[in-house]
């Protein structure tokens, strides 16, 4: 449905409760579905005709309720639904609230306006700190006010933005986010919009800017019904959910339309400060005008209206630096996005894995040529994918791009959901923190990581069809029995068991050896925000030098040096020439500094001003 405002119009009123004339001038239900032959509303379960709009010749599709000149009455909290063709009724496919699951008529609801803190302005992304998180498992109360109790501690950390993971409605009570099919509609089991609300206003209030993640290269496989109304989807491409989103075919106007007023929709109507896209190179898209490049727009022209700065976060495995260079210069214009080179090269350089998507990285040598040029394959030939992959960032800042040794699908898809703590020793997992949090690119966290959360992150779902369940759960197994995993020691995504395994315990964070691993974090968050060589996602005044028989790796940001040990032997580094002088900063428990040199027992990492 779009709603279409006009002229004023008599609004729900908290005393009267009056009625909300729908007009063609005023407010009206409006859907696209060009290839319907009827089309029919039912509103509380009254069944309403509805006509065509044809403005002249240029019929686009489009549906509206009744006779221009007659009022058909809905109000807030009114049930509707559609029904093409005098098919089953469906959910409208812009629904701005589902309270009775995906499958049930939608309920009308007036937009409600933006609201800012006095004050507020959304944090700088050159100098910006993100944290990724999932509301169903952030907290114990699973929802978007249990969240808000803990943005104190995100604030303390060091954190200037929150990267929400999918919040739009979807089959079940739980999910990761990525199989939502009502795209602009809010989970009701995280608290509806009216908790979503309340959520943004809570992080603005403490200066912390929101980024909510949006999934536009598929929709989940229950309750998806936007094939019913029109062209939404193609199979001219293929996607590892199947068919593609229509962003370059007949019709793909109008998808194209519903995507882009979705992201206005979390940013205008919501008050969040961006958007994270998921897996954009899912997105097909051969016309002049690629739809991240319309989206990078669109979202400029918001921010001008809105008066304040809005981010876009891409997720890509493309390796293509087009995605972020300026629209001036040839690029799409969309903001940052995620590098999965960085993530590869710091895991395999600690863990030593080299299954799947990890083979053929280098460990440190790769590592320090991703400390350098962000990505690893830039135009070689990458054994995972058997081709050449990539090609150079050039002089793109650091900015552009985000740094993590864990996020929700590098932790989640792995057979038992183990995090870095659970792979590597403590000294090594405080190896991954100083290189991600004083790489000179954005650095994420993932939730928990910054006190070795004990509790995994699993794969869950919650999907009421029991085929569907049974071939999620199988797929699983099937996947994991590759890499020599017993596919009985798998957990199943439908147990209720699987999902609450996965939720944190905050209150671990003041135990042994958890606090330990706070106060670390702590530590080298205040080192970036305070030193000015640090502050900033710079590229400009940075080197690496690594020796990788040796097991060592030195980066240098300014005046500013991090040298890390990888190998479980001792290793000694000079570092200093007669006459030179080092101040200590920040060192693991196992580094040391004498005479001019730095001595490490065992795996850790130094970092010192010279």
């Amino acid at each position: 449905m779009e709603v279409r405002t006009g002229s004023p119009v008599c609004l729900p009123d908290s005393r009267s409760r009056c009625w909300r004339w729908i007009m063609s001038d005023d407010r009206r239900l409006r859907v696209w579905a060009p290839d319907a032959s009827t089309m029919e509303v039912s509103i509380n379960d009254v069944l309403f005709p509805m006509e065509r709009e044809q403005p002249g010749s240029d019929d686009r599709g489009y549906w509206t309720l009744g006779d221009p000149q007659d009022g058909t009455p809905i109000r807030d909290g009114d049930r509707y639904a559609f029904s093409v063709d005098g098919g089953p009724l469906r959910p409208d496919p812009r629904s701005r609230r589902q309270p009775d699951g995906v499958h049930a008529p939608s309920q009308w609801t007036v937009r409600a306006p933006e609201s800012m803190p006095a004050g507020y302005a959304p944090p700088a992304w050159a100098t910006a700190v993100v944290y990724e998180l999932h509301i169903g498992t952030f907290s114990t109360d699973a929802s978007f006010d249990g969240a808000i109790g803990h943005l104190d501690d995100l604030v303390a950390l060091g954190v200037t933005y929150v990267d929400v993971m999918p919040v739009a409605s979807a089959s079940g009570a739980r999910g990761w986010g990525y199989d939502g099919v009502a795209l602009y509609s809010v989970s009701e089991s995280y608290g509806g919009p009216d908790g979503l609300r309340r959520f943004v206003a809570a992080c603005h209030e403490r200066g912390l800017g929101v980024l909510m993640d949006v999934v536009y290269n598929h929709l989940g496989p229950e309750g998806n019904y936007l094939g019913e109304f029109g062209p939404y989807f193609t199979d001219a491409y293929r996607t590892p959910w199947g068919s593609a989103i229509n962003l370059d075919g007949s019709g793909s106007d109008e998808v194209r339309s519903f995507l882009i007023d979705n992201a206005r929709q979390w940013m205008r109507d919501y008050g969040c400060d961006g958007l994270r896209i998921d897996a954009v190179h899912a997105l097909y898209d051969h016309t002049a005008y690629h739809f991240l490049e319309e989206l990078s727009v669109a979202t400029e022209r918001l921010s001008v209206d809105l008066g304040r700065s809005l981010v876009l976060v891409a997720e890509s495995d493309s390796n293509d630096p087009r995605l972020v260079t300026p629209r001036a210069y040839g690029g799409y214009g969309i903001d940052a996005q995620w590098s999965d080179d960085f993530h590869h090269a710091l895991h395999v350089a600690l863990t030593g894995e080299q299954h799947g998507y990890y083979a053929g990285f280098a460990g440190i040598d790769d590592l320090a040529t991703s400390l350098r040029d962000v990505y690893v394959h830039a135009g070689d030939h990458a054994q995972s994918r058997g081709r050449r992959h990539g090609r150079p960032v050039a002089n793109l800042p650091g900015e552009r791009f985000l740094a993590y040794s864990q996020n929700h699908d590098q932790v989640g898809n792995r057979g038992q959901g183990e995090r870095m703590c659970h792979l590597v020793d403590p000294e090594r997992a405080k190896i991954a923190a100083a290189l991600t949090i004083l790489s000179p690119m954005v650095p994420m966290l993932f939730q928990g990581e910054e006190w070795a959360a004990s509790t995994p992150f699993l794969y869950f779902t919650d999907h009421g069809d029991p085929a569907l369940a049974q071939a999620v759960r199988e797929g699983r197994r099937r996947e994991f029995s590759g890499f020599g995993l017993d596919p009985d020691q798998i957990p199943d995504p439908q147990e209720h068991g699987t999902y609450r395994a996965s939720v944190l315990d905050w209150t671990e964070r003041s135990r042994s050896p958890h606090a330990d691993m706070l106060e670390w974090y702590t530590a080298l968050l205040a080192l970036r925000r305070e030193e000015a060589d640090l502050r900033y996602a710079d590229r400009t005044r940075v080197s690496v030098e690594c020796d990788s028989a040796a097991g060592w790796l030195h980066l240098r940001r300014g005046c500013i040096h991090l040298h890390a040990t990888f190998i479980d032997a001792p290793v000694v580094l000079p570092v200093l020439a007669a006459g030179q002088a080092l101040t200590p900063l920040l060192h693991s428990a196992n580094a040391r500094h004498e005479h001019g040199r730095l001595c490490f027992d065992s795996p850790g990492v130094a970092i010192y001003r010279r």
